[in-house]
């Protein structure tokens, strides 16, 4: 059985269910941001966008929608890179960007209660004025909270302080035939049955709302300090990382880059690099309560850096270097897609031990496939960005190069023990290799999962691994 046709009727239904015109959305006042997510490469238009700003008020669109069999779409901020928010099904769309209250903070259990529609740089600002610390650090700051929790995104920090996953305590949740419901709380053991709230956490909006969550906290760390290592060759750099993991001297974060990307973020960004003596970098973050704790962990690391042939070791430890570094570290997405015509990506992740092989592996396919691929990422986690790029290719010509580099980019993956994403999730773009990635039996386990959490299949459709 197929969805229902959205039409007048339904319309009509959901303005009266709103009763405020400015947030039902219908036909050409539909911005064409709505029909894509950043990387637009999936494109679906919603029949109707509707603004909400209650769980209840999700809670009445769900009943309507599963009572008709209307296929409903959830949508934070539009900053996902997979088409998990993409209409693919047409529909209800439920923006939920005006849920952006911080409703609870509480010090006493180092929580924070917020809904779904928090940005993840109010959520930092908000947390920091009271020295408190919400660890997952990604690279779009203007991702809402929910879109986070929803593909349990990573972000730089993660080497330390682990992901969005291990700071979700518990989460409202209203479920595709309308409930709403409580999975976790505030306890910080729990063992009580099935981990419902965990199986929430990166499921993109398949299995149901997320419209309050509650975050652990831990106290601010009052050091920091950010070490920029030049190196002879990328090579030479990747090989550094295992010898940093296991120096133990453990970093906030460990990032690789490279000449060609940061000279695309200098431009798109219209300020200098404070490096230019080499082709490849790493860089490094280290936090701490005391500058002497800071600076006994990066000596170490510095050391460990010039013994394996580093050229430098630049310290930055003034406000001015820090956010020139950091803020061309952020801009490479941006800058990236700037400097081509269109692109696609892969979030891939391997085991740390052989960040390096992939690497170079990406490197040496290029001439292979004969396409452009520009790469950074996480190297002390093993999550790397590889963006294969279009230029001016023609449309037969990039879709046939861009599945072929996709393909033996995933295949490599897999042959070091990796996985199809480290952070961005599969939506409806990563679907195929996802299914050539996991064995038969997880993919099963994963679409009986829907089933139970949505038997007429009218949340989100289409994404995850469900056809």
């Amino acid at each position: 059985m197929g969805y229902k046709k959205f039409d007048e009727q339904d319309l009509a239904y959901l303005k009266e269910l709103i009763r405020d015109e400015e947030r039902v959305l219908a036909g050409n006042e539909i911005n064409e941001e709505y029909s894509h997510d950043e990387l637009s490469g999936t494109s679906s238009y919603p029949d109707v966008v509707i603004k909400v700003k209650s769980a209840g008020e999700i809670s009445e669109i769900m009943k309507y929608a599963g009572k008709h069999r209307i296929p409903v779409t959830p949508r934070g901020a539009g900053t996902g890179l997979v088409g998990a928010s993409v209409a693919m099904e047409h529909g209800i769309m439920v923006d939920t960007t005006l849920m952006n209250h911080i409703l609870e903070l509480d010090e006493d259990n180092l929580t924070i209660t917020v809904e779904p529609g928090v940005l993840l740089m109010e959520l930092a600002a908000y947390v920091e004025e009271h020295d408190l610390f919400y660890p997952p650090d990604p690279g779009e700051k203007s991702a809402t909270i929910g879109g986070n929790i929803s593909t349990n995104a990573g972000g730089m920090r993660a080497v330390k302080y682990g992901v969005t996953r291990d700071y979700v305590m518990g989460l409202e949740v209203v479920l595709p035939d309308g409930k709403i419901t409580w999975f976790g709380g505030k306890v910080v053991k729990n063992s009580s049955g099935y981990d419902l709230k965990d199986l929430m956490i990166g499921s993109e909006g398949t299995l149901g709302f997320i419209t309050k969550a509650i975050l652990k906290l831990l106290p601010l760390p009052k050091k920091i300090i950010s070490l920029l290592v030049p190196f002879p060759s990328l090579q030479k750099a990747i090989d550094t990382v295992p010898e940093i993991i296991r120096s133990k001297a453990l970093p906030t974060a460990v990032e690789f880059m490279q000449r060609e990307v940061i000279e695309d973020a200098e431009e798109y960004l219209g300020k200098s690099f404070p490096d230019k003596q080499s082709d490849a970098y790493l860089l490094l973050k280290f936090d701490g309560n005391t500058t002497e704790e800071v600076e006994r962990l990066y000596d170490r690391v510095a050391r460990l850096c010039l013994e394996q042939g580093a050229l430098d070791v630049l310290i930055s430890d003034t406000e001015e270097r820090e956010e020139s570094i950091w803020k061309a570290r952020g801009a490479f997405l941006e800058a990236i897609k700037g400097s081509t015509t269109y692109m696609d990506e892969v979030d891939m992740v391997v085991p740390r031990s052989h960040v390096n092989e992939m690497v170079t592996y990406l490197h040496s396919i290029q001439k292979e496939v004969e396409i452009r691929i520009k790469s950074f990422g996480h190297a002390g986690d093993g999550n790397l960005h590889a963006y294969v790029l279009r230029d001016g290719l023609s449309d037969e010509v990039w879709e046939q190069r861009m599945h072929e580099a996709m393909e033996k980019i995933y295949q490599k993956a897999r042959k070091l023990g990796g996985q199809v994403s480290g952070e961005h999730g599969i939506g409806f773009a990563k679907k195929p290799y996802l299914k050539e990635s996991l064995p038969e039996a997880s993919l099963r386990l994963m679409n009986g999962i829907k089933k139970v959490f949505d038997p007429e299949n009218i949340l989100n459709p289409h994404k995850i691994s469900e056809e």
